[in-house]
């Protein structure tokens, strides 16, 4: 059963040995990840399934990493020290492959890596007292539609098992809000942040979906699809939307939300 769900960030920088002191300007999101790791640990979350746009995608296939246990790194960023360990849930991932190869609408396959990327490690890192078994997924190519169809159908296997399951999607928003923004500026980025999310608050899906792709492509972001996929899981359930934080001290906008259900 679905128990919890949250958006959340994944700046390298809410890490202690890479934001350093550049983290006193994230004390907002910060505190937002310490109330995700209550709700997480106050509803006993038993399996965490994360969705990061950072790891493996295919063209045409929303995809899962199954291996016996993960850990992640940021390595890529100097970072030699953080880890973030954390054993599989195979029997669950194995499900939900079965059930969308059963099913055949939605095209969905495997991977098996131990190595988790930045976009899982983060949330892990920020949630470490949660011990929970770990379902990694990652969104496609393919168009949001047909994400939001990936999360309703997620939804009603997700439903179906005794385990109590927890959901982040791991997003970033516009990487081009300023000019001193890592993409620099364009006036889709503001736009973009601003149509996010008004429609996360609202659980407007629809809303989402009717968003312009070509100015989510100019916005520069990563976490569109996520944010489709896992407001497509909670469509039609009775859930309570709260944003946590937004901030943007660097030029990124970071969104922080918990969905709880009711």
């Amino acid at each position: 059963m679905i128990v919890f769900g949250a958006i959340a960030p994944h700046s390298p920088l809410l890490a202690p040995r890479v934001g350093k002191e550049r983290r006193e300007e994230m004390t907002g999101t910060l505190q937002a990840y310490r109330e995700i790791e209550d709700g997480l640990i106050g509803s006993s979350v038993e399996t965490l399934i994360i969705i990061s746009p950072h790891a493996q995608r295919y063209p045409d296939a929303m995809s899962g990493n199954m291996a016996e246990n993960f850990t992640g790194t940021l390595r890529s960023f100097g970072d030699h020290e953080t880890s973030a360990t954390r054993p599989c849930d195979i029997l669950l991932l194995d499900r939900i492959q079965n059930s969308f190869r059963m099913d055949g609408s939605i095209p969905f396959t495997l991977t098996s890596s131990e190595e988790l990327d930045y976009g899982y490690t983060v949330p892990l890192m920020l949630t470490e007292n949660l011990h929970a078994r770990l379902v990694p997924l990652s969104p496609s190519l393919l168009d949001a539609r047909i994400h939001a169809s990936f999360g309703r159908a997620l939804k009603h296997i997700l439903h179906e098992t005794s385990s109590r399951v927890g959901i982040i999607a791991s997003a970033d928003l516009s990487h081009r809000l300023s000019e001193s923004s890592p993409a620099g500026y364009t006036a889709e980025g503001p736009a973009f942040d601003a149509t996010i999310r008004s429609n996360v608050a609202s659980r407007n899906l629809d809303g989402l979906l009717s968003m312009d792709a070509e100015a989510v492509e100019a916005a520069g972001q990563c976490g569109y699809l996520p944010i489709v996929t896992i407001m497509g899981i909670f469509d039609g359930m009775n859930v309570d939307v709260k944003e946590l934080c937004y901030e943007a001290p660097f030029g990124v906008g970071m969104m922080t939300a918990i969905i709880e259900p009711r």
